[in-house]
């Protein structure tokens, strides 16, 4: 039988990753590790350090750190995306992504996240205010037009690339890191034969963060928005609009922020049931984003972790 929540041990640190081409990455600490399977089918190993931007105390202090650690996970991502390329189809040009360009792909991820899951689900909840199907933005019909949106839009993006076969193979190690994760956190041997018993779901997945984001951005909208508008409110229906996406966009740091805390607090307590009910809107969309991996998937996460937590 397959565990889903099984009590971690006290003294294991907890570690995170994410699913590359034709590999897995892992953090520990201020190391990470990736390990990608080549074509002719050994398993190479990478380790570097985190790229971190909470340097400073103040930075890693809780409500602070949460957008950081969104940013730099961005990075240390990317990176690890671009290596596990290169590797995976055996390009032997060993060049890392130059800062510049690291610098305009992180900030079109963000500018179009931004417009995705701003942006537009705002100027859909006006189209539906125009056709008589919802209120202005001081009604909560606005804002429930406007978190449908959000959500559509991202589970429609998650079920429409898992038909891909690379996405489903890149899928397929994402629930091999979950398992062997599992068996790391619980004190097990790391071999395939005891990672497979593990669930492929965990409840500190990013897939999970994103859930988070996305569900505390709607609350808030639908709290805070007409509650600013009592205060002050632009004249001119454009000047009014572009105020109002200008206040959503500038809300996105402490709405990371707090979906950052609560999914580290629900990490750390996934055995309560109240962090069960939670959890179980993230565990479910991650039966979208992974899929069960095979022993060879098992063995190249396992590489990953090992190369993590090495001399620990």
């Amino acid at each position: 039988m397959r565990k889903l929540f099984s009590p971690l041990v006290a003294a294991t640190p907890t570690v995170g990753g994410q699913a590359v081409m034709e590999g897995v990455m892992i953090r520990n600490k201020e190391r990470l590790a990736i390990a990608v399977r080549k074509p002719d089918g050994t398993i190479e190993v990478q380790t570097r350090p985190w790229f971190s931007l909470c340097g400073h105390p103040w930075a890693k202090k809780p409500f602070v750190r949460g957008f950081p650690v969104l940013l730099e996970t961005l990075v240390n991502g990317i990176k690890s995306l671009n290596w596990s390329a290169q590797t995976a189809l055996e390009e032997e040009t060993g060049e890392e992504i130059k800062p510049w360009a690291m610098a305009l792909t992180v900030a079109f991820s963000v500018v179009l996240a931004l417009c995705m899951f701003v942006v537009l689900p705002h100027l859909f909840s006006l189209g539906m205010k125009s056709l008589g199907l919802g209120g202005g933005t001081e009604d909560l019909s606005f804002h429930i037009w406007d978190g449908f949106f959000k959500l559509a839009v991202f589970l429609g993006y998650i079920w429409g690339i898992s038909w891909f076969p690379e996405i489903r193979r890149v899928f397929e190690y994402h629930g091999a890191e979950h398992k062997v994760i599992w068996a790391y956190e619980n004190g097990c041997e790391l071999v395939p034969e005891q990672a497979r018993g593990y669930s492929r779901l965990h409840p500190r997945c990013g897939t999970a963060f994103l859930l988070f984001v996305l569900s505390l951005a709607i609350l808030m909208h639908a709290v805070l928005i007409p509650a600013l508008l009592t205060v002050y409110s632009p004249d001119g229906a454009v000047y009014k609009q572009l105020y109002l996406i200008g206040i959503k966009v500038m809300m996105m740091a402490p709405i990371a922020a707090a979906a950052f805390e609560l999914i580290k607090y629900t990490g750390k307590h996934s055995g309560t049931a109240a962090c069960r009910v939670l959890c179980w809107p993230g565990l479910m969309l991650q039966r979208m984003t992974t899929f069960e991996p095979d022993d060879e998937q098992l063995e190249v996460a396992i590489a990953a972790l090992k190369g993590a937590v090495h001399n620990e």
